[in-house]
């Protein structure tokens, strides 16, 4: 069975944003049990969101990146230094490269916006997916949405 073919863009309008949630809430929501108040919040207003859809048009995964004043809060207050988050890869979609291609496109839309690095709060089963992209884990592992987490961060 060949694998599907999928693009990854910027979300740019309302239809994609919706796109985006939805995988959202499925991975968080419904899979790993986050409560919904806590999964959507400020920073979806201001974010870059990244989306991969299948060329039938279906949505297989998001993330996000946070940057200037807005990630500075997340990061310590370093402007130099994005904020990956919210990266969700639809069930159906894991182990085709979406989550290397989510996370790609959101460094490189960092990249664009003159930032340094890219930091994030991984989920620690998933420590070595982000490993394998060059990230490096710092500081000790924490609770967040009761889910275990440890800061990572890559430099561009």
């Amino acid at each position: 069975m060949s694998r599907p073919s999928y693009t990854v863009r910027v979300a740019e309008d309302p239809a994609d944003r919706e796109m985006c949630f939805a995988v959202r809430k499925q991975v968080f929501v419904v899979e790993q049990g986050v409560p919904e108040d806590l999964e959507y919040d400020a920073y979806d207003a201001v974010a870059v969101h990244v989306l991969a859809v299948r060329d039938d048009g279906m949505a297989l995964g998001t993330g996000r990146l946070l940057f200037g004043p807005r990630a500075a809060e997340k990061v310590g207050g370093d402007l130099t230094l994005g904020s990956l988050g919210r990266l969700a890869v639809a069930e159906e979609a894991r182990g085709l490269g979406v989550g290397v291609a989510l996370v790609r496109a959101i460094e490189d839309a960092a990249r664009a916006r003159g930032l340094a690095a890219v930091d994030l709060h991984a989920q620690t089963h998933a420590l070595g997916f982000y490993e394998r992209l060059g990230y490096e884990a710092y500081g000790p592992e924490y609770l967040e949405a009761e889910i275990p987490h440890q800061g990572m961060r890559r430099a561009l």
